[in-house]
């Protein structure tokens, strides 16, 4: 459980303010990656506190640039950028902890809080609300041309899903929907072109292995109804 960096009282889950003394806690960046920030400061503003961002080098892979609200500690990424850093970040996770990961997306925050739509740091226009993959519970800004916003603590529960597992779960279940995307649509083609045998899913076949065509199904289930 992170705990406050001034007082030492146990951070809500979803949040990185002390509800003790009011702190304001780097849970994103802390302890997970060494950063510099980088002068001048960006040109892009913080959504929230309309100041402009730091930009902050990683120092991954030689140079790993992200920009940060000094004051609210939002991150901003560009485009695959936030991918890049969980692979970065979380790597060699085989399994998949269902327990852990319905416990971390209970620890939302809750459907009772305000809705409020962000201005895109780079462009100004309203962000879409997004929940990563689908499934991690984690609502992110984003703006398809210019990139993820994320509050301060959502890095850290995205981590957190993805050492649980959760991102192989997403995998999984995006695999298992394309296999029965293609399913149905061999299906209906079986369909459009007439075939009752692929159309129901399974072959009609006679022993020697041949298929039937309807009369044949009609003659063989007859036949052995009437023997």
């Amino acid at each position: 459980m992170a705990r406050c960096k001034s007082c030492a009282a146990p951070l809500p889950p979803h949040s990185s303010v002390c509800e003790y003394c009011g702190s304001q806690n780097d849970v994103d960046l802390k302890g997970i990656h060494e950063f510099t920030v980088n002068k001048p400061e960006s040109e892009r503003t913080c959504p929230d506190c309309d100041i402009p961002l730091q930009t902050l080098d990683l120092g991954i892979d030689g140079k790993f640039y992200i920009e940060r609200c000094d004051r609210c500690l939002g991150l901003f990424f560009d485009p695959g950028e936030l991918e890049a850093l969980m692979d970065k970040s979380v790597s060699n996770v085989f399994s998949i902890d269902r327990k852990r990961i319905d416990a971390l997306v209970r620890e939302q925050p809750g459907a009772g809080e305000k809705i409020v739509y962000r201005k895109c740091p780079v462009c100004g226009v309203l962000m879409q609300r997004v929940n990563f993959a689908h499934r991690s519970g984690v609502v992110v800004d984003q703006c398809r041309a210019h990139g993820v916003w994320l509050d301060s603590g959502e890095l850290k529960r995205l981590l957190d899903w993805k050492k649980a597992g959760g991102q192989l779960l997403h995998e999984r279940v995006r695999h298992q929907k394309e296999q029965e995307k293609e399913r149905q649509e061999r299906l209906h083609a079986s369909r459009d072109s007439g075939s009752p045998a692929i159309a129901d899913g399974f072959a009609w076949s006679s022993p020697t292995n041949s298929r039937f065509d309807l009369t044949d199904i009609l003659v063989h289930v007859f036949g052995r109804l009437f023997k």
